[in-house]
Formats: structure tokens, C-alpha cells, sequence
């Protein structure tokens, strides 16, 4: 019955509703430890579509819940009614007054995009959490974040001026600021609005009420204080006070979890931009007890920034391939550390300010180290902490750090000693708690460490929760500093301000919503919050076979299971690096990295349902296999290994197609081709026959299709041959499958380069595998694998360094082989010795081994766009490095993401499109911009044809440029 209403309702809307089970999977889950199955998800695309909804919930005893990114802590994004993702459509910046100082923004728009928005004219929007690149405004007034520099700027309270709701009839109102006069004109009418207003009035008016509320709230110096609805902030205004501070609705729906109405568009209050000039001073300490007594004093001084992490997230950076390069300022092996910002006009202000605060620490005696970071590496450290919460979720195994009193904030007097108490509570559970903290601010983020697959730690996860609660209570703190309530902490409401204070919530929240339509279960009449949880507790573990080998994330399931949804693949393009691509085209939730794995997560964990579902298709469609998550993502989740595995699974249950055996046995058939290249190339690229060619291949007529050739490499190394092996370094050129037949000229290229610098080259031919690897050929891969295997061992063991030229090659030596059975000591031998040719010659820079002079001194600008495997796997800054080699080039990097080919990807005609979309977002204009004098440099093939077909430049190896540079 209920599916019939919904089809209705979608034939109404302008934007999308889906109630399938790939839509109900994605959306069970947010950044939270819980699961609820949603009845279906809305894309409202106007707000006509929004009373649309608001009508249905009504009429059908709907729950609406309201979602953005999705990045809730506390379980405020899921629940078993509609959800209304916001995230696609309502995404608009309506419009910015400079003189006052305010924008106004759909709840839709990203808190960093909109800063880089405002950036020019000087002005930006203060709070800031961390997950800003993603978090959008809507949810950021949902929850009434703060982040870290609320010491300064204040929480999105302060900041939300007005806001345009829907109420629960569907009608639209504007809460904003009113005079005492104008609040009690409010009350005179006779619709919902007026009614709103006149009964908050008549409840806040009761000096018992207003009695009742100051004794039992948070302390009012506690400005990160998100326990329930605002109606202590309320009392503090024209209308029940002395004080002459407008009355303000918008107040009390700031942190309300869209439990009160439905916000369509906010006006934020904006502030100047920081002082230019910065510096952070990172104290280091020993323990934990000396790094919170530095606390208070620290804080004397103009901080625009004091934040703590423990040695616990600290740690978790050094295995995370991008995080770990932000570790540079971390001296020795420290409990904690303190990171504290100083802000100033001028370099002499700020370097009177550092003197101080040095001078402080220095006088505690506490910190055994204080270096102190200038300019970009402020940021490099800051975007360290940022990743420290999705970092606790790449601890291997059922144990994680949850969430659930990791938001208690306490007046800063108090800090030390609630500590001191949390300790032991944690003591007396055997739990050595994770420390990460807005210092400043008084609020901790605790996480004890759980199985919550087991009833005894579900046990636990209550016990220690309310343990914390009436901790929190005794020193008058706020248990909801900032991630608010959700589900988690609901429950506890009536313990942190008293029951006759809740009640007073309840009715609030039926004046707004009598039907109790607008996320039910979060704030009052909670859901359980040891109830709906994301796995069954004492369940019968699934026993999953699979080829590749995931036994470092104990197995496939794990591994999906590793993302903790904290939405770091939501990030646009506009943000750094390049996950996700295929969001960032579609800018569609079933095209993040977290997406895919919470889907294959919920197909697993259901033995019935396994691998053979056509939802897991459908979401690992336009994953390009880049591996930015492997890297980007805070929790390492590689989906590219899980596509591998899926893509495998699923073509066994149900054959493979000819265009996969074709793209997969790519090398085979290049192989033959090549003795028939002038034949082909007509063939495969004419008008007239290339076009039918194509659409029986299923591959986009827009294409153009590489022709393979032949060449002998081995006789063309020993034409260049010179002087003496044994005075030279001894090196193995890969060649790899795509060099041998499809960029001959590269291959020859990195043999003369490599020659003429002196080296002794042998040259390794073989098959790497990738397109068996990429297209699900598991079995073909792994044979690969273990052929290849003894060679690549035998170099590594003679201490021969393998170089390759095509990062997706070389690179599955480094990354994929240590999945197909070999053993440890082979496949981390063979991983050590394999480069590529960009990484080793940079080490010989550094080395000294190489120089300048061996290089024409002409003037030239080089601009690079590097492999996805490279900046997953290696780094961007070895080709850097090579191409500044001669003297006078100009290089830089462009800031690309991934360039949308990925191998066969882009060939194919479903997905042609999306991959000219996610080459335009980045690459392609940066490309079109650059003078046709420079250089356009990229190492991986698919990369080289994707720049031709999408912008008519021929990019080159960086090889072929290094060689053309060489003086002879």
C-alpha cells in the first residue's frame, strides 16, 4: 500500500524519491555507530517539492529526515522514515551584502566553498569543523557546530542571523530578529506562526520555568553547549530580560536536528578574514596530566586556535599514506600535544606574540618540545587533526574507538580535574580512551574502544555513557558540545537539565510539530541509544571466500566495515586531491567511496544475498578503481581492491561479457595487432568503419583507439650501449605491457636517458596483469602474479632497482601482488625494489648522482598532471623534481584529480560522458589555459590519451622531456 503512495508522491515531485534497495542501503547509515533502514530518500530539487513531502509525512505518519553530507556523529541523519537529501539541489549562494557583513545560502552549500566564495571580498563564515570540505550549512546549523576556532569566532549559533522553515502544516516562515514589540505582534495573529511564538511565550514568561532553566542548563560561560533545545539563549533577550538582545527563533533552531521545522535557506553573519600573518606553536608532552595543565595558562594569550591530540590518533597517522607526510613537526613519541595558533598584523606583531607564549610554556616547564610552524605548514598540520576522527576508524579489527561521549564540554577551570575523574572511570573498564580535544574550548573528544558487535560491549557502551553523563552533570557541562544529540545522547537529556526541563522540550517540540513528523526519535522521545546499531551484537560472522587476499583488514567484510562514514569522498572538486571522481562529476551519494562500501557491507553481512546483487553493480559502476581512497581516505578503504574482488565475484556467477575479454587479454590482442598496424589504423579509426567497429565493441564512437606496434627493445639497448658495465649502477627497465606496444617512443626514450646518464640498463618485459586486475580477471592476474614473481624477486635480492614508466603497471607490483598469495617475505621484497623511474632519479638527485649540467640551460615551462596511482601510491613531488632538473624549466603541478579515463573506463559509451565530465572539472581547463608553448607532461597512458581527446595537446612522458633535455 505504502508503495503505491510513494509512486504517487514521486509523480509529483520535481526532484527524485527512490525507495530501492541500493537507496535504503546507502542512507541507513550516516558517520554514526547506527543502522535504520529509511522508507525511502527524497532529492527535493524546490521547496514545492518540500511541502510536497511535508503533506505526505503528515498524512501517512511519516518521519522526515532532514540530510547534507551526511557526517553526523550522533545518529541525527538516520531513521525509518523519508530522507530529504538537501546535498544535490538547494545549493545555491542567493546573496551577499558586504556592507553588513552577511550571505544568504541554501542549507546545501559547502562551509569551505562558501569561504573560498567570500574570500576575495574579505570576509568569511568562522565555524569550522573538520569536516569543512564537505559539511555543508544546513547541517552545520543543525548541529550548532563550532570546530576549532570557536574560541575566537564563536558556534553557527552566533552566526545564524535569519532562516527561512517550513513548518509542520507546509507553511513558510522567516525567523530572524525581533524587538519586544515586534515579538508580541508575532503572538496576535491567529496561524501557525503566531501560535509558535504565543505559547513559547506564555512557557518562557513562568519564573519557575526561567528558574528552573538557569539552575539546571550548562554553565553559560560553556559556549559549545548543544543539550536539547536553546531555550537558555532564549531567556537572554528583550523579551524575558533586561537584556536588550533581540529575540531570535532562528536561536532555537540552531542545534534543533531539524526536529522542529525544515530549513530552506539561512543568512549567516560574517566576519573580516584573519590577520595575515600566522604561526602555531606545537607543544609537546610527556603525559597527558601535563598537557591539560598548559591548558589555562596557554589560553591567557590571543589564541585563535588550541587544539589537543593524544599519542592514540597521533599513531594512527603514521600508517596513513597521506596523513603521515603531515607528521614532519612531531618530535620524538609524545602523550599529547597542544596546537596552538597565533594570529597578527605584521611579522614583528606576531613574532612579539610567539615570544610570549614561548615564554609561558618555557615558565610551565611542562612541554619537552615547541617547534614552532609558519605558512603552509600550519595547514599541513591543521588538515592532521582534521583527519584525526576518520582515522580512529582504520584500526583493524571489530574493536573501534566510538562515539558516544566524545562530545562533553566543560567550563575551562574544570577541565583538569573532569579529566582527572574521566580517567578513572575509564580505568575501572580497562579502557584506554582515545584524547582529541578543542582544548580551548573545554571539550574533549573521548572515545572508549569498543566491539559493539559483542552484547558485553554494547553493555559497556551504555554503562560508560551514563557514567560520563552524570560526570558531565556534576560539573553543570554540556554532554552535547557540538556534534549534538542525535541518538546517542537524547536519552540522557533528562538527566543533564532535569526532567521538569525536558518536559518543557516535549511541548516545545509539539507546538512546532503536533504530528511529530520532523526527525522523529532524536532530542525528545529518543530512540534507544544502545538499539538500531550497525551490526547485530553476537551475530553469527559471515565467512566470505574470496581470491584476492584481505586478511590485513581480516578479511573483505572488515575492510568494507572500515568506513566509519565520516564522508571525506563527498569533497568537490574545488577541494585538494581526487577523491571521489566520480561524485565529483555526478555529485550523487551512490558515487562516493562510502557509498560503495556501506552497500557491499550490507550485501555481505546478508549470507543470502552476497555478491550476486545487481545494487552492487549498479554502485561500483563508476568507480574508476583511481585508489584516492586508498590513500585519501582517512580509514584507507580501497575500494578499488573491493571492485576487483566484486567485479570478479559477480562475472562468475554470471559469465563474462566479449567486450571485458577483449579489454581484459588487451596485451594478447595488441600483441597480435601490432603485426598489422598499418592495416588497422584505418580499420579501427576510419569514418566509415570505425563507427560500427566501436558499437559492436560497446566502446564510444567519440573515442579515438591506440594502434599497437612493434619494436625490439632489446636490440635498440644494445645500439646504446657505451663504455664499461661494471663502472656503471646496474638498473632493470620495465616494459611494461602499454610501453611495449602502445608508447614504444617512451620506452626508447627512458633506455637512451638512462644510458647516457651512465647506467647499466637490462630490460624487464612482462605483464604486469592490470587489465586482468581492472576488469575482474582474478585468476589471470594471480597466475600473472606468481610468473612474474620469481624474476621480480631474483632482481630485488641482486639489489637491482626495477624502474617502470607507466605508474599503473609498476605500481600493482607494489600493491596489488601482495593479494594473490605470494608470500610475505616475496611480495614485501618485490615491493621495495619496484619505482618508478620518476622516484629513483629523484633519489639520485638527492644522492648527488645527478646534475644540471648534464642538461640544456633553455628556458622552457613544463606543467604536470601525474597518474592516480602515483599520488595514491607514491608522490607528486619525484616528477616534480625531475623536471626541474635543467636549469631553467618552469614547473608546476596542476592541481587535476583523476583525468577520467582509468584504463578502459573512458572507452566505454555508458561511461564516455563521465569521464569527459571528471577530465573537465580540473584537468582539461588547465590544459586549454597553458600557452601552446608548454610542455604538458604525464606519465600514465591513459592520462596522454585522455589530454588528446579532451583538449587536441599531445602530452608527453616526463622521460621523453628529461631525454629531449639531455645534452649529448
Amino acid at each position: 500500500m505504502i508503495i503505491n503512495k510513494l509512486e504517487e508522491l514521486s509523480g509529483r515531485l520535481e526532484g527524485e524519491l527512490h525507495w530501492d534497495p541500493l537507496h535504503t542501503s546507502m542512507y541507513a547509515t550516516d558517520a554514526s555507530v547506527y543502522r535504520m533502514q529509511p522508507l525511502g530518500v527524497a532529492y527535493p530539487r524546490n521547496t514545492s517539492d518540500l511541502q510536497y513531502l511535508i503533506a505526505f509525512a503528515s498524512e501517512h505518519g511519516v518521519g522526515l529526515i532532514p540530510r547534507t553530507a551526511g557526517t553526523s556523529l550522533a545518529g541525527q541523519c538516520v531513521g525509518p522514515g523519508l530522507v530529504i537529501d538537501v546535498s544535490k539541489h538547494f545549493t545555491k549562494i542567493l546573496e551577499l551584502d558586504i556592507e553588513k557583513r552577511q550571505v544568504r545560502v541554501e542549507p546545501g552549500v559547502v562551509r569551505d566553498e562558501l569561504n573560498a566564495f567570500l574570500k576575495p571580498h574579505g570576509l568569511f563564515f568562522g565555524p569550522n569543523t573538520s569536516t569543512s570540505n564537505r559539511c555543508m550549512i544546513g547541517g552545520m546549523a543543525g548541529n550548532n557546530s563550532s570546530g576549532t576556532t570557536s574560541i575566537r569566532y564563536g558556534v553557527t549559533r552566533d552566526k545564524v542571523l535569519q532562516m527561512k522553515v517550513l513548518l509542520a502544516d507546509g507553511s513558510q516562515i522567516e525567523a530572524g530578529p525581533l524587538s519586544r514589540d515586534e515579538f508580541l505582534q508575532k503572538t496576535e495573529g491567529s496561524g501557525t506562526e503566531s501560535s509558535i511564538y504565543k505559547k513559547v511565550y506564555k512557557e518562557l514568561l513562568n519564573s519557575d520555568i526561567q528558574d528552573a532553566i538557569r539552575a539546571e542548563f550548562p554553565l553559560p560561560e560553556i559556549h559549545r553547549r548543544n543539550t536539547g533545545y536553546a531555550i537558555d539563549a532564549l531567556l537572554e533577550t528583550a523579551v524575558f530580560s533586561e537584556n536588550k538582545t533581540p529575540f531570535n527563533l532562528a536561536k532555537l533552531l540552531c542545534g534543533s536536528e531539524g526536529t522542529l521545522a525544515f530549513t530552506t535557506e539561512l543568512t549567516l553573519q560574517l566576519d573580516p578574514l584573519p590577520p595575515p600573518e600566522a604561526a602555531m606553536v606545537i607543544t609537546h608532552y610527556h603525559t597527558l596530566e601535563d598537557c591539560l595543565s598548559d591548558v589555562l595558562p596557554a589560553m591567557e594569550h590571543p589564541l585563535f586556535l588550541c587544539e589537543m591530540m593524544d599519542k592514540t590518533i597521533l599513531d594512527c597517522t603514521k600508517n596513513n599514506r597521506a596523513q603521515s607526510r603531515n607528521r614532519f613537526f612531531v618530535e620524538g613519541d609524545p602523550a599529547a600535544l597542544l596546537m596552538l595558533e597565533l594570529r597578527a598584523g605584521t611579522e614583528k606583531e606576531l613574532a612579539g606574540a610567539i615570544q610570549k607564549l614561548q615564554k609561558t610554556i618555557k615558565q610551565s616547564g611542562r612541554a619537552y618540545a615547541a617547534p614552532v610552524l609558519y605558512g603552509s605548514q600550519i595547514g599541513q598540520a591543521i588538515e592532521l587533526r582534521k583527519a584525526g576522527l576518520g582515522l580512529l576508524g582504520n584500526m583493524v579489527g571489530d574493536r573501534k574507538a566510538v562515539a558516544c561521549i566524545e562530545d562533553t564540554a566543560v567550563a575551562l577551570r574544570d577541565l583538569k580535574d573532569f579529566i582527572g575523574e574521566f580517567t578513572q572511570i575509564m580505568a575501572e573498564y580497562g579502557q584506554e580512551a582515545v584524547y582529541y580535544a578543542h582544548a580551548g574550548a573545554g571539550e574533549l573528544h573521548l572515545r572508549p574502544i569498543l566491539n559493539l558487535k559483542k552484547k558485553a560491549d554494547v553493555h559497556l557502551f551504555r554503562e560508560i555513557t551514563t557514567r560520563v553523563a552524570r560526570l558531565t552533570k556534576k560539573y553543570r557541562g554540556s554532554f552535547s558540545g557540538e556534534h549534538g544529540d542525535g541518538i546517542v545522547r537524547a536519552e540522557f537529556i533528562p538527566l543533564m537539565i532535569g526532567e521538569e526541563n525536558y518536559q518543557l522540550l516535549r511541548r516545545i517540540k509539539s507546538y512546532f510539530d503536533p504530528k511529530g513528523i520532523f526527525n522523529p526519535g532524536k532530542i525528545v522521545d529518543a530512540f534507544p541509544m544502545d538499539a538500531s546499531l550497525r551490526y547485530v551484537p553476537d551475530r553469527l560472522e559471515p565467512v566470505i571466500n574470496t581470491l584476492l587476499d584481505f586478511s590485513d583488514s581480516q578479511g573483505i567484510l572488515r575492510a568494507a566495515e572500515k568506513c566509519n562514514g565520516s564522508g571525506d569522498c563527498r569533497k568537490s572538486h574545488h577541494m585538494g586531491g581526487a577523491m571521489c571522481p566520480s561524485f565529483q562529476a555526478t555529485r550523487n551519494e551512490k558515487d562516493t567511496t562510502r557509498a560503495r562500501a556501506n552497500v557491499l557491507r550490507e550485501m555481505l553481512t546478508d549470507p543470502q544475498k552476497g555478491f550476486d546483487r545487481p545494487e552492487l553493480k549498479e554502485v561500483f559502476d563508476l568507480c574508476l578503481s583511481c585508489k584516492a581512497c586508498a590513500s585519501e581516505c582517512p580509514s584507507n578503504v580501497d575500494i578499488a581492491g573491493l571492485k576487483a574482488e566484486f567485479s570478479y565475484q559477480y562475472q562468475e556467477a554470471n559469465g563474462y561479457s566479449l567486450r571485458n575479454r577483449l579489454f581484459a587479454h588487451n596485451t594478447a590482442i595488441n600483441a597480435f595487432n601490432s603485426k598489422f598496424a598499418a592495416l588497422l589504423n584505418p580499420i579501427l579509426n576510419g569514418k566509415l568503419s570505425g563507427s560500427p567497429l566501436k558499437n559492436i565493441l560497446g566502446v564510444s564512437k567519440k573515442r579515438s583507439i591506440p594502434v599497437a606496434r612493434r619494436f625490439d627493445f632489446g636490440k635498440f639497448l644494445e645500439q646504446q650501449k657505451t663504455g664499461s658495465p661494471g663502472q656503471k649502477t646496474p638498473v632493470a627497465l620495465f616494459i611494461d605491457e602499454f610501453t611495449r606496444y602502445l608508447d614504444i617512443q617512451q620506452g626508447k626514450d627512458a633506455i637512451y636517458l638512462l644510458e647516457k646518464l651512465g647506467y647499466d640498463v637490462q630490460l624487464f618485459l612482462a605483464d604486469s596483469g592490470r587489465s586482468f586486475i581492472s576488469k575482474g580477471f582474478l585468476k589471470q592476474a594471480r597466475k600473472l602474479a606468481h610468473k612474474n614473481a620469481p624474476a621480480l624477486y631474483t632482481l630485488s635480492r641482486d639489489g637491482i632497482p626495477l624502474l617502470g614508466l607507466e605508474p599503473s603497471a609498476v605500481l600493482t607490483f607494489r600493491d596489488e601482488y601482495k593479494r594473490f598469495g605470494l608470500s610475505d617475505e616475496i611480495s614485501e621484497a618485490i615491493a621495495k625494489n619496484c619505482f618508478l623511474i620518476e622516484e629513483f632519479l629523484a633519489s639520485e638527485i638527492e644522492k648527488g648522482k645527478l646534475s644540471a649540467n648534464r642538461f640544456t640551460s633553455q628556458q622552457k615551462e613544463v606543467k604536470i598532471h601525474n597518474h592516480c596511482y602515483q599520488k595514491a601510491l607514491s608522490n607528486q613531488k619525484v616528477t616534480f623534481d625531475v623536471l626541474n632538473l635543467p636549469q631553467n624549466y618552469k614547473v608546476s603541478i596542476i592541481a587535476s584529480g583523476c583525468c577520467g579515463m582509468a584504463g578502459s573506463f573512458g572507452y566505454e559509451k555508458e561511461h564516455y560522458e563521465v569521464s569527459m565530465q571528471v577530465g573537465g572539472l580540473k584537468l582539461f581547463p588547465a590544459v586549454r589555459k597553458a600557452d601552446e608553448k608548454v610542455l604538458i607532461a604525464a606519465n600514465g597512458t591513459s592520462c596522454r590519451h585522455q589530454i588528446a581527446d579532451g583538449t587536441g595537446r599531445r602530452a608527453l612522458h616526463p622521460v621523453s622531456i628529461l631525454r629531449e633535455a639531455l645534452l649529448d
